[in-house]
């Protein structure tokens, strides 16, 4: 009998398909809803054997309309990450199987090892964990796949730019002008596309923050083929976010004393740190929920808003 920890449980359907890829002799034991994910329900199966061992799967299904049209493209490009990061550097989940077009489950699903460790997002200790976050895309920058991810996509355009409200209108229209021209030349790297501090986790022992070390990057849904500054601008933007504008101007800095080649021009790093910024205006509301629910409560939607022009204004300081 399998016990769930929530109201909402695993689909049959998925269950059984769940159990058609486990070894002889083992059953799902137990299901657990996981947190903190935006567009899909993530669970942490734990899988019985008959001696009496376990160990714990991952199931990720995209269960909401409106993201089940992109499930199909979006399993696919993890499925094909995880099956090209065995046995590379970078700690990744491994596959065990993908149902991208629910031919057999209720919804589009993936099924991958669990990893040990967790999330930290709370401001403790973040001077230790930026040097080790910004080796990760050096590592994933560094895969040169057979067949490349599809190139990426820009999230943001001169039109769509939320302006926070109280910001400084002419610093932001001088950030939404940067955009409006051709993105600079670049060369193309394999790219996680989604890489922040909430899907990278942590071993963090007690006391901290000394000794903390990286055991996982998950999430690999949005992989493409890009510029590194993507990947660093993203990452940057959270971290101005979670812990202020400082440590988003920091991030670059880190990712390049950890090896990292980023565009030779300073206006052309600009030019991707100002689009990944300006690409977050639109989803704040979105971005500030899932933090509030994983510990931090002083991060309401109006102080990302706030942080966020703080850092869009100290990139355009830069710039100038």
């Amino acid at each position: 009998m399998t016990n769930h920890d929530e109201a909402a449980a695993v689909r049959p359907l998925t269950l059984a398909w769940v159990s058609r890829h486990l070894e002889v002799g083992e059953r799902i034991v137990r299901t657990m809803a996981l947190h903190g994910g935006i567009t899909a329900e993530m669970w942490r199966l734990t899988i019985g054997a008959r001696e009496g061992d376990t160990r714990d799967l991952v199931l990720r299904s995209f269960v909401d309309p409106f993201y089940v049209g992109h499930a199909e493209d979006w399993l696919n490009r993890e499925a094909d990450a995880l099956a090209l990061l065995t046995g590379t550097g970078v700690p990744a989940p491994g596959l065990v199987a993908v149902d991208p077009t629910a031919a057999h489950c209720e919804y589009p699903s993936l099924l991958m090892t669990h990893l040990a460790g967790r999330t930290v997002l709370d401001d403790e200790g973040v001077e230790t964990r930026v040097p080790l976050l910004a080796r990760q895309p050096v590592a994933i920058h560094a895969l040169r796949p057979a067949e490349r991810p599809r190139e990426y996509v820009a999230l943001t355009s001169a039109d769509t730019v939320v302006v926070p409200k109280g910001a400084d209108a002419a610093v932001w229209a001088a950030a939404i002008d940067v955009i409006r021209g051709p993105a600079p030349p670049y060369e193309g790297r394999f790219l996680h596309r989604d890489f922040q501090p909430g899907n990278v986790l942590f071993d963090v022992p007690t006391p901290r923050p000394a000794g903390a070390r990286i055991t996982g990057v998950v999430d690999w849904a949005a992989t493409s083929w890009g510029p590194a500054d993507l990947d660093v601008a993203h990452c940057s933007t959270n971290l101005a976010l979670l812990h202020g504008p400082a440590w988003g101007l920091r991030f670059a800095e880190a990712y390049e004393e950890a090896g990292g080649v980023l565009a030779a021009a300073a206006s052309e790093r600009l030019y991707w740190q100002v689009r990944d910024g300006l690409a977050c205006s639109e989803e704040v509301r979105q971005v500030a929920q899932p933090w509030r629910a994983a510990g931090r409560p002083e991060l309401t939607t109006r102080t990302v808003e706030e942080r966020l022009n703080a850092y869009v204004t100290a990139l355009m300081d830069a710039l100038g």
